[in-house]
């Protein structure tokens, strides 16, 4: 065989391995793009069902075969669900305590995180564990702890109890840190030589420098105050201090019983547009924000 034959011989083995290649890498994509279609689809669907639901008839609503596209569109079930169970009061109420707790959290996770990370006092690796173990135990614990104190203290039906009892953050306090811990010490070194404060030096040079994890901290804390359920529902039940998630149970049934689901669904759907909102345009701040924290060096 001669040496031209061998080498066409070869260039066509090549071209089918080649080819075998691309064929794979192509179905191995698209095998993955279709996994991540699905998953789309199942986690979009539950939002999908409620924003067609809220503009349907209470009539199709109940139909036993669940229609995936309303026969008639009724917009006027936001209105309706606005006025009934009046939310603009809930939004004030909630952007209120959302605004409050999380100012006054994000003062006491940077002076924490600061205290921890720059500030040389005894005890501080073992208070700081201790505040981490601290993460270990499930928040449901402390409800009736808090409950038992918020009620001894007479703050029930009050916005302090929707506000004191969580402004302190362990998961905040330790992200922060760990951001504070990657500006270098030759700074702060520095600083103190120019006779710096600490707390000058702390606003002018750290708070500046780890403003993208504070963005992030300040994203998180307001959509856990907007999220809240379970703790308003226990201190907060009065009408003039209820929030966006326990002002909905039962502002749409009537005195028969009887509830209209759609105006309720335009409520949710009204409810979680600031949170849609919120992670649509702000959502590379929080990715930023804790990759950030995470990498020391």
């Amino acid at each position: 065989m001669s040496q031209k034959s061998i080498q066409v011989m070869q260039a066509q083995d090549l071209k089918k391995v080649t080819t075998k290649q691309h064929f794979g890498a192509f179905f191995g994509k698209a095998g993955v793009y279709l996994f991540l279609i699905l998953i789309a689809v199942i986690v979009l669907f539950p939002f999908y069902w409620m924003l067609i639901s809220s503009i349907k008839s209470l009539y199709e609503y109940k139909l036993s075969k669940p229609t995936l596209w309303p026969q008639q569109i009724l917009l006027a079930n936001y209105a309706e669900a606005f006025t009934t169970a009046n939310l603009g009061r809930l939004f004030m109420n909630t952007a209120y305590v959302g605004i409050v707790s999380t100012l006054l959290s994000l003062f006491i996770t940077i002076i924490t995180a600061f205290a921890f990370a720059r500030l040389q006092f005894k005890g501080k690796e073992l208070l700081f564990a201790a505040l981490l173990a601290t993460m270990m135990i499930p928040g449901e614990l402390f409800t009736i702890t808090n409950y038992m104190t918020v009620s001894t203290f007479g703050w029930m039906n009050t916005f302090t109890a929707l506000i004191v009892p969580f402004l302190v953050s362990v998961f905040y306090i330790y992200l922060l840190r760990q951001n504070f811990l990657q500006i270098p010490n030759e700074l702060y070194l520095a600083a103190k030589v120019d006779g710096t404060s600490d707390w000058k030096y702390l606003w002018k040079v750290m708070v500046p420098l780890a403003l993208p994890t504070l963005i992030s901290i300040t994203i998180l804390k307001m959509m856990g105050a907007w999220n809240s359920y379970i703790w308003p529902r226990l201190v907060a039940n009065d009408e003039a201090h209820r929030l966006v998630t326990n002002g909905l149970r039962d502002a749409f049934t009537d005195i028969s019983g009887d509830t209209n689901y759609s105006v309720q669904m335009a409520a949710v759907a009204l409810v979680s547009a600031p949170l849609f909102l919120v992670f649509i345009f702000l959502r590379k701040y929080i990715m930023a924000g804790v990759s950030r924290s995470g990498i020391k060096g």
